[in-house]
């Protein structure tokens, strides 16, 4: 087993863990970010860091875009007292945005052996709608400069090899 595969395993596992606390059936690519955004691999916590983001800084900001997409349609999470999700399963599905997710980083290299962590962030950061660049855009963060500050930690990368 790779390093990469080593890392990969345990975002996924990290991200079923993240879909259980949401009481989610499914793990999502809000769900993997939240695992990179808590993993200790050096690279992309730094990227992540260098625009204010650590795992309550995404947390939050996914919390947000809950409580915002909830006001679009005329409901105020404040006015309710939700309680904790209880039922989620003790294996989440992989849904289709961390597929999807995964499939555009694993695109992103023309040889599985060259994959790296940012990879992966890479492939969550090029969706171009749903919950996370929603989240990313209610938090102030540019997903157009976080995805080029990943390429460029990428591409340095591949200098050092």
């Amino acid at each position: 087993m790779t390093a990469f595969d080593k890392y990969l395993h345990a975002i996924i596992v990290r991200g079923e863990q993240e879909a259980r606390d949401d009481g989610s059936a499914a793990v999502e690519a809000r769900h993997l970010l939240l695992a990179i955004a808590g993993e200790r691999e050096t690279t992309t916590q730094q990227v992540l860091a260098s625009v204010g983001l650590d795992h309550r800084a995404t947390r939050d900001a996914l919390d947000r875009e809950f409580a915002h997409s909830l006001s679009t349609v005329g409901v105020s999470r404040a006015a309710f007292d939700l309680p904790r999700p209880s039922n989620a399963p003790a294996h989440p599905k992989m849904g289709a945005s961390a597929k999807l997710a995964l499939e555009r980083g694993f695109a992103s290299v023309a040889r599985k052996k060259d994959l790296r962590p940012a990879h992966l962030l890479l492939g969550i950061l090029r969706a171009q709608a749903g919950t996370v660049p929603r989240a990313l855009a209610l938090a102030g963060i540019d997903q157009a400069d976080l995805t080029a500050r990943v390429l460029r930690t990428l591409t340095n990368e591949g200098e050092q090899r």
